[in-house]
C-alpha cells in the first residue's frame, strides 16, 4: 500500500513541479518587475508583492487547525487553496490595474504558501524515511528546469514588450489551476485532530521540544536577513539609482536561469546528504552559502561577478529548499509533522511579511553594499547559535521517534 501511495504521490508531484517552477518565477522575479516597469509601484506596493509568500506562510497554522476541524483530506484541501490563487490571479490579468494586481499578487503566493505544512504532513505519510528526501529533490529537479526555462521565455517576452504582462499573469493563473487538479489527485487522508480548538495550540512544540525552539530562533534570524535582501535582487538590478538599468531579460537570467541552473545540478546532491548528514552541519553549511552570495552580488558591478554571485546562491537555495520543506521530519512525531511544520512556516510567513518592507525601507536610507554586510552579519550570528546543537549530534527522525 505504502509502495502505490508513494508512486501516486510522486507522479502528481512531478507533474505539479512544472506549475510550481513558474508560479516560483512570478514570485521571485516577474511580478516585482511588473510592479517597477509597468506600474511604478512605490515601496508599499512593491513590498506587499514580495510578501505574498510570506502572508501565505503566516497563515498556516490557521489554515491546518481548519483542515483538522472539517476532516479534509490534506491535499484536498491544498487543492482548494491552489483554485482560490488561480482565481485571484486570473482576475488581476483581465483587470490590470495597480490595487488589483497588488491585491492578487498578496493572495495568489499566499495560496501557494499556505498548502507548504499540509504537504509536508503528505510527504511524510506517502513517502519512506530512507528516500524522502531523494524522492523531494527529484520533483525539485523538475521545478528548477521548468523556472530557469520560463524565466528565459518570459524575460524575452516582458524585454521585447512590457504590456506582455498581462497574458504572462495569465499563464501564472493557469499554473496554479493545474497545480490545483494535481493536488486533487494525490492520495492523502485528514490530519489527526489535536488537543484544544484553536490555531495556535501547535505553538506549546516552542516550549516543549528544546531542538525545535534553538532551530526556529537561529532560522528567524537568517530567515529575515535573507529574506530582505531576496526582493532587493530585482530592485538593485533594475532601478536606475543604482547604476545597472539591465533589460528585463537579463533581470531574469541572473535572478531565475543562473541559480536555477545551480540549484538543478546540486538538488540530487543536497536530496541525497539530507537523508544521512548531521541536520545542524547542513544547515550552518548552507547559511554560510547564502551569506557569500549575499555579499558577492550586492558589492559587484560586473556581469561576470553578478554571475558568480547568482551560482553561489542557488547552490546554497538548492540545499535550502530540501532543508527548509523537510526537516521538522527529523524532530517531530509522526503524526504532529503538519503542526511542527505550521510554526516553522508561520514565522517564514511573518519573517517574509516583514522583511521585504524593511528591506525597502533601509535601502531608502543605506546604500546596497551596507545592506549586504548587515545580512551577512545576521546569517553569521544565526549560523553560531547552530553550533551547540551540532555538537550534540543531528535529531532523530520522526519516523523513529517516540509519538
Amino acid at each position: 500500500m505504502h509502495d502505490t501511495r508513494t508512486t501516486a504521490t510522486f507522479r502528481y508531484e512531478a507533474l505539479r513541479a512544472v506549475s510550481s517552477g513558474i508560479v516560483e518565477t512570478a514570485s521571485a522575479t516577474f511580478l516585482l518587475i511588473i510592479a517597477v516597469r509597468w506600474f511604478e509601484a512605490g515601496a508599499l506596493a512593491k513590498g506587499c508583492v514580495a510578501a505574498g509568500s510570506g502572508l501565505g506562510y503566516l497563515m498556516s497554522p490557521a489554515v491546518v487547525s481548519l483542515v483538522q476541524r472539517l476532516q479534509i483530506p490534506a491535499a484536498t484541501a491544498a487543492s482548494h487553496l491552489a483554485l482560490a490563487g488561480g482565481a485571484v490571479m486570473g482576475a488581476a490579468a483581465l483587470f490590470p490595474v495597480l490595487p488589483l494586481f497588488t491585491f492578487a499578487s498578496l493572495v495568489s503566493l499566499a495560496a501557494a504558501g499556505a498548502i507548504i505544512p499540509l504537504l509536508t504532513q503528505v510527504y511524510q505519510d506517502n513517502y519512506p524515511p530512507h528516500s524522502r528526501g531523494r524522492l523531494f529533490s527529484r520533483t525539485v529537479m523538475i521545478r528548477i528546469v521548468t523556472a530557469a526555462g520560463f524565466s528565459l521565455g518570459a524575460g524575452e517576452l516582458l524585454s521585447a514588450d512590457i504590456a506582455y504582462f498581462r497574458p504572462l499573469l495569465g499563464i501564472f493563473a493557469g499554473a496554479l489551476l493545474f497545480a490545483a487538479w494535481c493536488l486533487a489527485r494525490i492520495p492523502s487522508t485528514p490530519l489527526a485532530v489535536a488537543d484544544g480548538g484553536h490555531p495556535f495550540r501547535m505553538f506549546r512544540a516552542i516550549a516543549d521540544d528544546r531542538v525545535f525552539r534553538a532551530t526556529l530562533i537561529s532560522w528567524m534570524l537568517m530567515g529575515f536577513a535573507n529574506l530582505m535582501m531576496q526582493p532587493l535582487r530585482v530592485e538593485y538590478l533594475a532601478n536606475p539609482r543604482y547604476g545597472l538599468v539591465l533589460s528585463a531579460a537579463s533581470i531574469a537570467v541572473l535572478t531565475g536561469v543562473v541559480p536555477n541552473l545551480a540549484r538543478l545540478v546540486l538538488s540530487p546532491v543536497w536530496g541525497w546528504v539530507f537523508d544521512r548528514a548531521n541536520f545542524f552541519v547542513l544547515r550552518m553549511t548552507l547559511n554560510l552559502g547564502f551569506a557569500l552570495g549575499i555579499v558577492s552580488f550586492f558589492t559587484s558591478q560586473s556581469m561576470t561577478g553578478l554571475v558568480l554571485a547568482a551560482v553561489t546562491f542557488g547552490v546554497s537555495s538548492a540545499g535550502g529548499d530540501v532543508a527548509w520543506s523537510l526537516w521538522v521530519t527529523k524532530i517531530a512525531p509522526p503524526s504532529r509533522v503538519a503542526d511542527y511544520m505550521s510554526v516553522h512556516t508561520f514565522f517564514t510567513g511573518l519573517r517574509g511579511l516583514v522583511a521585504p518592507l524593511v528591506g525597502f525601507s533601509l535601502v531608502e536610507r543605506y546604500s546596497m553594499t551596507t545592506m549586504g554586510w548587515l545580512a551577512a552579519a545576521c546569517i553569521l550570528a544565526a549560523t553560531l547559535m547552530l553550533l551547540p546543537e551540532a555538537r550534540r549530534g543531528s535529531p532523530v527522525g520522526s519516523d523513529t521517534a517516540a509519538a
